[in-house]
């Protein structure tokens, strides 16, 4: 094999005197194609290469921001009370015991190192259950009377550990504006749960709608709805119906009247739209009967949240603020459980 320009040539017989050959071997220009080749990889390589090391400059040149971040979150996490867990967090409903926590107990907490989180619910039934399965630090929104019957009713392992505020019940209409108005036959409404069905139907005695309990009470055959047949109890013939306590400020529009429980009054806004006909008055008795505490699991009476709750709450600060804000349709009860 002969070459010629590079090219390989067959020749067969002589060889023409006038055609010069180059008398490399095949193996020859193998050699230096695969040297090529080598050459286009290095300098791929070297272009990659110097192209990694620009984004890792670039890189660098992000590292004070990121360096920065981190000194904040450190600054932040210095910035923590010391000690451990230090948020509480509280079921309540929304009037006014949210108002409450957010806009007086919170300030109180937070100048001695606490985080207060708020936990809003619209029934009376999560915030025990809540309580009860360790989801909440606290809850407060009910009194002794309907703790005890959850405990009783439904196992739960309750304890109240500071009186915080009285909400007085009222009665309310949309209809009427005195008690007088009210027709013989009318149809008033109190809460269903047994605590506050009771307290309702009491208010409607103490302001003269019904001359007693009847047997409500000391028999389980009586109801609140059998009261609309005791003509006894019930001269005028009040239907008397319950419904959910949440339920009846929306309910009012197709009722005579209804026994409603202050924080939802207040929550839609009855005392200035449509104000009380009357609402209850207490005694020392009732007084504990009616105030709202502070509840947390049994067991937990003593723990360090609870004692800076239980300070917070019953603060100065957080009487002022109740008497200021409410006026009377809330009142202050700093008092511990019976």
């Amino acid at each position: 094999m002969y070459w010629t320009n590079d090219l390989p040539v067959r020749i067969i017989g002589a060889v023409p005197k006038n055609i010069t050959f180059s008398r490399r071997r095949v193996g020859a220009s193998r050699a230096r194609n695969q040297i090529m080749k080598r050459k286009k990889v290095l300098k791929f390589l070297s272009l990659a290469l110097t192209l990694a090391l620009l984004l890792s400059l670039t890189a660098c040149g992000g590292a004070p921001a990121d360096s920065s971040q981190g000194e904040k979150t450190s600054s932040a996490a210095a910035d923590k009370p010391a000690g451990g867990d230090k948020k509480i967090s509280v079921g309540v409903n929304p009037v006014p015991h949210a108002d409450i926590l957010e806009n007086a107990v919170k300030a109180v907490l937070a100048e001695e190192g606490w985080e207060l989180e708020v936990v809003v619910f619209q029934d009376y039934v999560l915030p025990n259950t809540s309580l009860e399965e360790g989801e909440l630090d606290a809850n407060y929104f009910q009194t002794l009377g309907y703790m005890n019957g959850q405990n009783e009713d439904n196992g739960l392992h309750l304890a109240a550990v500071a009186g915080v505020h009285i909400e007085p019940m009222g009665i309310y209409s949309q209809k009427y504006t005195s008690l007088s108005e009210l027709p013989d036959g009318a149809e008033i409404a109190v809460p269903n749960d047994p605590d506050n069905e009771k307290r309702g139907l009491e208010l409607l005695v103490q302001k003269g709608l019904l001359n007693s309990l009847g047997s409500y009470g000391t028999d389980d055959n009586v109801t609140a709805e059998s009261l609309t047949d005791d003509k006894e109890a019930n001269p005028h013939g009040y239907k008397i119906t319950t419904l959910e306590a949440a339920s009846l400020p929306l309910s009012l529009p197709d009722l005579d009247a209804a026994a409603i429980n202050g924080n939802y009054a207040i929550g839609a806004d009855l005392p200035t739209e449509h104000p009380a006909l009357e609402i209850e008055e207490f005694d020392d008795e009732t007084s504990i009967r009616r105030t709202n505490f502070l509840v947390v699991k049994q067991g937990s009476e003593e723990t360090e949240k609870t004692k800076a709750l239980v300070k917070a709450i019953q603060s100065d600060a957080v009487k002022e603020y109740i008497e200021e804000k409410y006026k009377g349709s809330v009142i202050p009860s700093f008092i511990d459980p019976a």
